[in-house]
């Protein structure tokens, strides 16, 4: 016997989700350095695993596979596909980076960015692609690396052990990279702020003006899909690595329990960031209309 398919059903809500993760850098782009670390592959394996139990549509790019092109192409490629009521879910481990901010709404006059393995991604570039999304989509964003704020400033971190090194692209590095391709860097933020008709507003400062409650502010009005961030650290602290998954990912493994929690994002997060000790303290920002968002139960489409 056939089952006719309902109108209910055709209206089911889309799942798509990408994950990256890198052990490595090119050293042709990054001045020489290749930042090795252990455990980013096996972030993204795990959060593709926990996306498709989940039945979602995933995308996996690993090291040399997660370049600019390959995750750009990616976001953009969902961005098309999904409609309101639909699920992004987006995952990160790797290496967090700095450029020279040109816009000059970066107190510290340095943007952040996501190492990936040819060149870096700009937070101004990340943010613009998720403003692109459609009205009512709900993007979920999980990044396992080091990005420190736009206020608070740590000292550098010590060099770690082998079972905890930093996510984080020494300055020293920063610099030279910077250096040898400004004018990649420069243009990718000029670019970036034509597209998005002006100035384009820092994203820190727009996730830390939007309270969990939801309420927007005038800076991130013009987001209309619903964002959720839950970031591996504090402004001032450090995403570390560990030998099979990073210490923020291997605590959100943890809280899922293979599907056990039971709750909403809020609470998610508030259990992860329990598990961990206070020099790393995972950070819940949020975009968009995400009042409604916040209160569903992780990675539910």
């Amino acid at each position: 016997m056939v089952t006719k398919a309902t109108a209910s059903d055709s209206k089911r809500p889309q799942a798509h989700s990408l994950h990256i993760g890198l052990n490595e850098v090119s050293a042709a782009h990054y001045a020489g350095w290749t930042g090795p670390l252990a455990a980013c592959e096996f972030d993204a394996h795990d959060m593709a695993a926990l996306a498709r139990s989940q039945g979602m549509k995933s995308t996996l790019l690993i090291t040399k596979k997660a370049t600019r092109a390959q995750v750009l192409s990616a976001i953009r490629k969902a961005a098309k596909a999904l409609a309101k009521g639909d699920l992004f879910f987006l995952s990160f481990s790797g290496h967090g980076g700095q450029v020279d901010d040109l816009s000059g709404e970066e107190p510290d006059k340095l943007d952040e960015t996501w190492c990936l393995f040819d060149a870096q991604l700009i937070d101004d570039e990340l943010y613009y692609e998720l403003s692109r999304f459609k009205a009512g989509v709900r993007i979920l964003v999980l990044s396992d690396s080091c990005h420190s704020g736009t206020v608070v400033r740590a000292p550098r971190p010590p060099p770690g052990t082998p079972e905890q090194r930093p996510r984080i692209m020494p300055r020293a590095v920063g610099l030279r990279v910077y250096a040898e391709h400004k004018a990649f860097y420069d243009k990718l933020q000029n670019d970036v702020a034509k597209a998005a008709g002006g100035r384009v507003e820092d994203p820190d400062t727009a996730l830390a003006n939007v309270t969990v409650s939801g309420r927007l502010t005038a800076i991130v009005k013009k987001f209309q899909p619903s964002v959720i961030l839950i970031s591996g650290c504090q402004d001032n602290q450090f995403s570390m690595d560990g030998n099979h998954n990073g210490a923020f990912t291997e605590q959100l493994l943890a809280v899922w329990n293979n599907g056990g929690f039971k709750g909403s994002y809020a609470s998610f997060h508030a259990r992860i960031r329990a598990g961990l000790p206070p020099t790393q303290s995972p950070n819940l920002f949020t975009l968009g209309p995400s009042a409604a968002f916040l209160k569903q139960a992780p990675f539910s489409a």
